[in-house]
């Protein structure tokens, strides 16, 4: 074989393989595309979860309020309220909180749940819990969302 052949063979490897980097990257731009729908989808069914949760607690608590989050730090929602204890012409405030969301789409992709509670100016928990995309099961999110969200009412009620 001379030179010119071996020359056109490598040539033929060059590109053959150049081509195959480009059908990989398509590959991955697809999945990065399907990864994030499915955040988004999964992201929209606990977030609505979180909701319905805490708007059941603030009921049964009169004088907390509600509001809903979204934006950097994730989406969810919060129920907070302030109470104003006097005792002996000393007056305090005590502050109650509890925040539930769905973190951001990240490089590591999972889909995480973080979950922060203050009874009282005292944080009671803060937790996080994630599992990877392909992988996620709702029913495993919808149970941590009720179980901190009854976690929060019970040390609520046992506080005041």
């Amino acid at each position: 074989m001379d030179f010119h052949e071996r020359l056109e063979k490598a040539i033929q490897r060059g590109l053959r393989a150049s081509d195959a980097r480009a059908r990989a990257q398509e590959e991955r731009e697809l999945n990065e595309k399907e990864l994030a729908r499915l955040h988004s989808q999964y992201r929209l069914d606990i977030s609505e979860r979180i909701e319905r949760c805490l708007r059941q607690v603030a009921d049964q608590f009169p004088g907390f309020r509600f509001e809903t989050i979204y934006g950097e730090k994730g989406w969810g929602a919060a129920i907070s309220r302030d109470d104003l204890r006097v005792r002996a012409r000393r007056r305090t405030t005590l502050f109650s909180r509890l925040e539930m969301v769905i973190r951001p789409p990240n490089e590591y992709h999972v889909l995480e749940l973080a979950a922060k509670a203050t009874v009282n100016n005292r944080e009671v928990f803060n937790r996080s819990q994630y599992q990877r995309l392909t992988e996620v099961d709702l029913t495993t999110f919808h149970e941590w969302v009720d179980n901190w969200s009854l976690e929060f009412a019970e040390l609520y009620a046992a506080k005041n």
